[in-house]
Formats: structure tokens, C-alpha cells, sequence
């Protein structure tokens, strides 16, 4: 589709039912593969962080560098940032010793500040005002924190060892039962649309993470201990099937209000 006189085409996609349903995808990706390489591969977090955080800088990068819209290369940097989170948050949580109360709680702080700064810099945390590097920079920076937080928040969540224990399952309906009521919100409130993508952009990370660590845990600890490798595999085909089947289009852009900028 050409795009009119009065508006640009962005270099995220459309938020469709297609970009929620790789997103989650990806999110389920990013903590299989990252147990795969930290746990099944013996790295440790700090070595799989490491790797996942130089294949997050290369990534959004060659993002922030493009022209126009390439779902392959978005896409690829939202898995670079769950497969990082997912890591990261490990780190901190068990390597570290906060625990996941404390890590959720920094890492909520730290996404909060993110937005705020956001705001406060450019006037609007939209993803239909991404114009400029900056913007992009806070918008990664914002999702990068966003899924270090899903998989601490998870794991708080599912874990019975310093969690509240319900489970993978029970986690994965909590946050799915979350992201009914952020949906239901959308269509029958008056709340900032801006303001419910983001609560469920950060919500599908938690809902991943336990979906994932349910898909690759073991049975003693409530998951269907499958391998962590197939697992992930079978995301990654998904996901790309996903891409080519769903529609992919740019978001659009509208012009700038008088003032804006």
C-alpha cells in the first residue's frame, strides 16, 4: 500500500492480532532458547547474557540504521531482546542473589523510568511517533526492560522456591487472564490507547516466559520437560510461518501536530 500525502510509513509493524501472536511466539522463544544455552549448554547466565546482549547490540543496530520497515530484521531484534531478558533477569534473580521479588521490583523501576524519560524528552511514548533515532532508542531501551522484567516477573510467579508457586500454568492463566482485561479495555474504556499496548506489550513477556519454562521444565517441577533445543526450534518455525501467513505492514505515521516535533 502506497502511503498517502499526509502520512509516513514507520519502521515497527501495524499493532494487528498477527503482531500479538508472534509477539507472545517470540517471548516463548526467548526463554527457551535462553535456558537452552545458559542451562542444557552449561554457560552460566553471565556467559549466555554476554552472548545474547552482543547479538542485541548488532541487531538494533542494523534496525535503528534501516530506512523502512523489515519484519525479518524486527522481529529478529524482538527475539534478541527476550532471549537477553530472559538471561539477564537469571542473573540477577539467582547469580546475583536479589531474588525475584527484588528483581522484579528493580526492573519495574527501571522500565518506569524509561517510559517517564521518554515522555518527558519527546512529549509521547507512541509507537506511531517512532520519527527519529532517538524515539527508536528509547523504544528499545523501553522494550529491552520490558522483557528482562517478564521473565524476573514470571519466574516470581510460577516458582515455589521464593515465588508465589502457582505454577507454570497457573502463571501463564494469570497473565493471560491480564491481558483479557487489557483487551477488554481497549474496546470498551476510554483509556489511552498508548497506554494499554504498553501493558500489554510488557504482559506477553511473562506470559511467554512461563509458557516456555512449562514447555521445557521439568515434570517434578510442573513442565513437560521437552528439550529445550526442539522447543525452541518449533517456536522458531512458527514464528516464521507466522510471518509469511499474517499480514506485515508498516505502521502508519500520521503528520506532525502543529507544535510537535
Amino acid at each position: 500500500m502506497t502511503p498517502s500525502l499526509k502520512t509516513t510509513l514507520g519502521k515497527v509493524p501495524a499493532v494487528t492480532l498477527g503482531f500479538w501472536v508472534i509477539k507472545i511466539a517470540a517471548t516463548t522463544l526467548g526463554e527457551t532458547a535462553g535456558d537452552a544455552v545458559t542451562m542444557s549448554m552449561n554457560l552460566g547466565y553471565l556467559t549466555g547474557s554476554v552472548i545474547f546482549a552482543t547479538i542485541f547490540v548488532v541487531a538494533v543496530s542494523a534496525q535503528i540504521a534501516a530506512k523502512r520497515f523489515h519484519p525479518f530484521l524486527f522481529w529478529g531484534v524482538i527475539v534478541a531482546t527476550t532471549t537477553f531478558g530472559t538471561t539477564l533477569a537469571d542473573f540477577f534473580d539467582r547469580s546475583l542473589g536479589i531474588g525475584y521479588v527484588g528483581g522484579t521490583a528493580v526492573l519495574l523501576a527501571l522500565l518506569l523510568a524509561c517510559l517517564g524519560l521518554w515522555y518527558r524528552t519527546l512529549g509521547t511514548v507512541s509507537v506511531s511517533r517512532l520519527t527519529s533515532r532517538r524515539a527508536e532508542v528509547f523504544y528499545w531501551a523501553t522494550v529491552m526492560f520490558s522483557q528482562t522484567l517478564g521473565t524476573a516477573a514470571g519466574d516470581w510467579m510460577a516458582d515455589a522456591d521464593g515465588g508465589l508457586g502457582l505454577g507454570y500454568g497457573g502463571g501463564a492463566l494469570v497473565f493471560a487472564a491480564a491481558l483479557a482485561v487489557v483487551a477488554a479495555a481497549y474496546y470498551w474504556t476510554s483509556i489511552s490507547h498508548t497506554v494499554l499496548f504498553w501493558a500489554a506489550f510488557i504482559l506477553t513477556r511473562p506470559l511467554g516466559a512461563t509458557v516456555g519454562d512449562f514447555l521445557d521444565k521439568p515434570v517434578a517441577h510442573g513442565g513437560l520437560a521437552l528439550s529445550r533445543y526442539t522447543a525452541s526450534a518449533v517456536l522458531a518455525a512458527f514464528i516464521i510461518g507466522a510471518m509469511l501467513i499474517l499480514p506485515q505492514r508498516a505502521e502508519e505515521v500520521p503528520p506532525l501536530a502543529e507544535g510537535e516535533g
